[in-house]
């Protein structure tokens, strides 16, 4: 154990937690009765089930998607009040001690709504395209309370734009020329949304369904295990005794619990707790240490092998397996870690800050056998989906067993050498395992409502909206593909201000994705499709520490009683070395490792990758060695661009396209060169970095 004493007892991450607590599906506690249990057991009825049919159950896709959806739905309005506060003196709308009788009532409908399509599966499969009164009824309803739940769930931001789309489909006709949209029925919209696979049971639905439910549980089970505990002891063990150790742990612990978390505000619950305090405690100002945390914890979402609910959408989007997605992801996800890295020891350079006494730290050797059991599951799971190659919910569903046996025999192993009683652990061990499965299922409800929802905005776009909104973007670009990407990192982090990131991701890349292949296409560029899925991912993913809606800052600065704008904005600042790399790869797909299957080549593009993002990162946080001059901006820019681009220098330079690797050794001399003229500045109570 730790000999460092953290306070979890502080009132910032009280706050905090219960914001992760919101974000995780916990809303109402009813404090007795039936009523305090209900949720429960329906979310591991639920988790039961998602195992299921990853196992032993095999069941039609569209049913297995309607019954995902129904599970969401009625877990969501059993455990969120309709409001917060009270609203037109209605008090039972915003009863959190109980579950009222209304509630219920909605749950059940909504429920059915979503199940309908199962029900009567047979005979809306004759009848499509030519729904009955019942059928239109039905659909109506289940898309009311659809964006109903993901209002309480996710905020009003998605059912709003769903809204939106909703009325652009019927007015259409009635719009200005350049928007202007042939509109649809309602027979043809009700079909579209509710009876066929193309709306509201379409892709993203399936992969929450089949896939991320098991990985959301599997991250869940890691958790109430004591795994992410373990992650940063570890972290701190390694790193808290270099210059800025603490941030350092911070980068690696986030990035470790980022492999099995795809929520920021979890991570920084999870990693900040420990490490916030420990980077005030050496010499970080408070928005500082939060920032870094931000930073983190937003990109572990980056982070192969899992990356998130949407990582996995991406693979059926562009119709490869999961394997290529995560190879795809590696480099620009790696190298925007090492620059995070880098940042924490140049900000630690600039404020001459020192380690952690390795007398207060953990042992290494000690803390890593200590929890080495949490490894063999997420071994397992790496070594399915790279080695062996079995599917993402087959992985998943073997390191959950694993992980089962191992929550099951750890605590009773532990009893037994302190001798002490086993009976007791053993019963511990079964109620975390059946906590584990309850919290995995909740975690699950925002992301099958995300999916579930933005599925009706690619409904819409499915109706025929998609070359509209492509001419669109086409006109407001005028054409330019660096302007089109322009707008569409912005949209996407106004967007992502108030969605989750697998909703953000899934409404940019139905309406920018196909038109950044396209347009580009129209300017002679040919854009792999894989790496405009990846842009539109990655600022959904920056778009969770975006002033002034970020999330992950209000979380981040409770911890640090730091002002969370400033933090937003710091974290920002600290982010920009990742929104580069989406710009660099859309033009330089040697960076998603496309067609390139040569591991030595692959290390090289990794290595000139990092270096030049570290170049970046110095140019916007003002500090190399020393501290940057005004002048010596351009120049470090210049050397990431060499290293981002080595296919534009080389092409000015007359070199070969085939030979355009030896394009980097210029930007490696020009960052030598700011070295030089740097290091007479090195400050004289600093010790020479290592380059």
């Amino acid at each position: 154990m730790s000999k460092i004493e953290i306070n979890e007892q502080d009132d910032g991450l009280e706050l905090a937690k219960r914001m992760a607590e919101e974000e995780d599906g916990i809303g109402r506690r009813p404090t007795a009765g039936f009523s305090k249990w209900v949720v429960a057991f329906i979310c591991v009825i639920w988790s039961f089930w998602q195992l299921s049919i990853a196992s032993w159950l095999i069941m039609d896709t569209t049913f297995i998607r309607a019954i995902h959806l129904g599970f969401a739905l009625l877990v969501v309005y059993l455990n969120y009040p309709m409001f917060k506060k009270t609203r037109f003196g209605l008090k039972f709308l915003t009863v959190t001690d109980r579950i009222p009788l209304f509630d219920y009532i909605i749950a059940i409908i909504a429920t059915l709504s979503a199940l309908y399509i199962a029900i009567d599966y047979t005979g809306m499969c004759n009848r499509y395209g030519s729904p009955i009164l019942r059928d239109i009824v039905i659909g109506m309803v289940l898309v009311v309370l659809l964006l109903e739940a993901s209002r309480r769930v996710i905020g009003p931001a998605l059912p709003v734009i769903g809204i939106a789309f909703i009325s652009y489909s019927f007015l259409g006709p009635y719009m200005p020329d350049l928007i202007a949209f042939k509109g649809t029925s309602l027979n043809r919209f009700v079909g579209q949304m509710t009876m066929s696979t193309e709306g509201i049971y379409g892709i993203p639905l399936d992969v929450s369904a089949t896939i991320v439910f098991l990985f959301v549980l599997f991250g869940s089970m890691l958790d109430k295990a004591g795994a992410g505990q373990y992650f940063i002891q570890l972290a701190l063990s390694l790193l808290g005794g270099f210059k800025g150790g603490p941030a350092k742990a911070a980068v690696m612990g986030s990035g470790l619990t980022g492999l099995v978390s795809g929520s920021s505000i979890a991570n920084i619950v999870t990693t900040g707790t420990f490490t916030i305090p420990l980077m005030k405690k050496v010499g970080y100002p408070p928005t500082k240490a939060a920032a870094v945390e931000v930073a983190a914890s937003t990109d572990g979402q980056l982070a192969p092998p899992i990356m998130g609910a949407a990582a996995f959408i991406i693979a059926e989007y562009v119709n490869v397996p999961y394997v290529e997605v995560i190879k795809a992801a590696a480099i620009p996800a790696f190298a925007s870690y090492a620059a995070l890295f880098y940042i924490t020891h140049i900000e630690a350079s600039k404020l001459g800050l020192k380690g952690i006494p390795r007398s207060e730290l953990p042992s290494f050797f000690k803390t890593l056998f200590s929890g080495a059991h949490y490894l063999i599951p997420m071994a397992l799971l790496l070594y399915e989906l790279i080695v062996v190659r079995h599917s993402p919910e087959m992985a998943a569903f073997h390191a959950i067993w694993l992980l089962a046996a191992v929550m099951l025999f750890q605590w009773p192993i532990k009893a037994y050498f302190n001798k002490e009683p086993v009976g007791p652990a053993i019963k511990h061990s079964i109620n975390q395992i059946f906590a584990a499965l309850a919290a995995g299922a909740r975690n699950m409800v925002s992301v099958a409502l995300a999916t579930a929802a933005a599925g009706i905005i690619v409904g819409v776009v499915a109706l025929g909206l998609g070359q509209l909104v492509t001419s669109i973007i086409d006109v407001l670009s005028m054409g330019n593909i660096f302007l089109m990407l322009v707008i569409t990192a912005i949209a996407s982090l106004i967007i992502g201000m108030g969605l989750p990131t697998t909703a953000t991701y899934i409404v940019m890349a139905s309406l920018t994705a196909p038109a950044i292949v396209s347009i580009g296409g129209m300017n002679d560029f040919i854009v792999p499709l894989m790496a405009a899925h990846l842009f539109c991912f990655y600022f959904g993913i920056l778009a969770d520490d975006t002033p002034p809606v970020g999330l992950a800052a209000y979380a981040a600065a409770a911890i640090a009683k730091s002002p969370p704008i400033a933090t937003g904005i710091q974290g920002f600042m600290y982010d920009i070395r990742t929104a580069i790399l989406p710009f660099m790869f859309i033009f330089n797909a040697d960076l998603i490792l496309h067609n390139i299957n040569s591991w030595p080549q692959g290390i090289l593009i990794f290595v000139m990758a990092c270096i030049g993002n570290f170049a970046f990162a110095s140019a916007t946080q003002g500090w190399f060695v020393a501290r940057v001059k005004i002048w010596e901006v351009p120049i470090l820019l210049s050397v990431t661009l060499t290293l981002f681009r080595p296919d534009l220098i080389s092409s000015w330079l007359g070199i070969p396209h085939g030979q355009r690797y030896w394009a980097y050794p210029i930007g490696l001399v020009i960052f030598g060169l700011v070295y030089l003229m740097q290091r007479p500045r090195i400050p004289k109570d600093a010790p020479a970095p290592a380059i």
